[in-house]
């Protein structure tokens, strides 16, 4: 039998920055993490999980590679990219999930690399990518995007152990769609179809192989595995301005800013009675006054269901309402961090068990509006519900969190220079 073809990835790119393939590997650089929490030798993982995050150029990022770790922070100055590193996660997040590019990027000239300069048909873009391991292996996923004049993805490689998989590049400028090569093994070697030009590709492939071939099951095998880890992400940025008014009986399932957030915490007082004592003990800690329980008021008839804090016998409850910005967010936090994608408004991978999937928490200004006692227990609440295996954190702090984060045991702090 004949060996398959080898899939090459495209040489050519409208994406300004240093001279390389569109989704070429960068070089192994970045911010330092701090040595008192950096990360523990590597380690297979059973569950899908995101190692690593490149962004070869992206906003003020060129070459940068950031280790991710079960809960990892990322300090620095204003203005260093803290917010740019996790809307970069985030956007790979909502195009594993079926997310068009202008979804994933509604203001996508905000991330060409500072100082970019257009090229002759006056194109510029940004490259990113991460690494997601797992049962089938360390797999690479490294994309180019072209921002001006039109969104669209002009490069994607997915990759395993220097294997190029999956390949594609834009090959005629007029049509929305990209030329697509991956591995199919036998005596085919390689298939080629084109592509829409806004979708990623990676996430399209489950759809198009057959999994027949020795090497269709190795593509299947790397782009289910991407595909799981990047949906099994929740973007979380609690609006306390939003969360203090009644709110209609739902699903019981988190909005990102947390506005429903009297609807879930009734489902987990009757569905989730160890999670939901958990979450009452936080309260004890980050809200002044006494803490007798977390209830809601849920009058009948569908009427609007308020949140209170229990003061205990004898005394008024505490409504939502009249929390301080930061009591609120950090009970919002605490909540997503002690529940699961069930009762998280997000769309998980419904062929794969809940079990063999972690949930992945991005919050950026994790500790906006909170005290340093409040900081401290959400860390607590953090590394408890991450050091189970199920529960991820990747977080922008202040440096009062941060300085405080460094002497956590299992917490990756990664400092982004000014």
């Amino acid at each position: 039998m004949p060996p398959a073809s080898p899939v090459t990835a495209p040489t050519t790119s409208p994406v300004t920055g240093p001279p390389v393939s569109p989704v070429a590997a960068p070089p192994v650089t970045g911010p330092p993490v701090s040595a008192a929490s950096a990360s523990p030798p590597a380690q297979r993982h059973l569950r899908a999980v995101i190692t690593e995050l490149r962004l070869s150029a992206f906003g003020p990022h060129r070459a940068a590679v950031f280790p991710v770790g079960p809960v990892t922070l990322f300090a620095g100055p204003s203005g260093s990219g803290k917010s740019q590193v996790l809307a970069a996660y985030e956007a790979l997040a909502a195009l594993g999930s079926g997310a068009a590019l202008e979804e994933a990027f509604p203001d996508a000239r905000a991330r060409i690399p500072d100082r970019a300069v257009p090229d002759a048909e006056r194109r510029r873009g940004f490259r990113l990518g991460c690494t997601v391991d797992g049962p089938a292996g360390p797999v690479r996923l490294d994309l180019a995007v072209q921002a001006e004049p039109a969104l669209r993805i002009v490069g994607e490689r997915l990759s395993q152990d220097g294997q190029i998989l999956l390949a594609t590049a834009l090959r005629d400028p007029g049509r929305r769609s990209v030329q697509a090569a991956w591995l199919t093994g036998g005596s085919v070697g390689v298939t080629r179809a084109p592509l829409p030009d806004d979708r990623l590709g990676t996430a399209l492939l489950p759809l198009r192989v057959a999994g027949s071939t020795a090497g269709q099951r190795q593509v299947l095998a790397a782009a289910e595995q991407v595909v799981v880890a990047l949906r099994s992400v929740f973007p979380c940025d609690p609006g306390p301005d939003r969360m203090r008014a009644p709110v209609p009986p739902g699903e019981g399932r988190l909005l990102r800013d947390c506005a429903n957030l009297a609807d879930v915490l009734r489902r987990t007082r009757h569905e989730c009675g160890t999670r939901h004592a958990l979450l009452t003990e936080a309260a004890r800690t980050a809200c002044p006054g006494t803490v007798a329980g977390l209830d809601v008021r849920a009058p009948a008839g569908g009427a609007p269901v308020t949140a209170v804090l229990d003061r205990g016998p004898g005394r008024p409850a505490t409504e939502l309402a009249r929390l301080g910005s930061g009591e609120l967010r950090f009970l919002a936090l605490a909540l997503v961090l002690l529940t699961g994608p069930g009762v998280l408004a997000m769309d998980p991978a419904a062929e794969l068990p809940s079990a063999r999937q972690v949930l992945t928490v991005l919050a950026d200004d994790f500790d906006r509006g909170l005290d340093r006692r409040q900081s401290a227990e959400l860390l607590r609440l953090a590394l408890l519900s991450c050091g189970r295996g199920h529960v991820r954190l990747a977080a922008s702090v202040g440096e009062a969190t941060a300085d405080a984060a460094r002497r956590l045991p299992g917490v990756a702090v990664v400092d982004l220079p000014a």
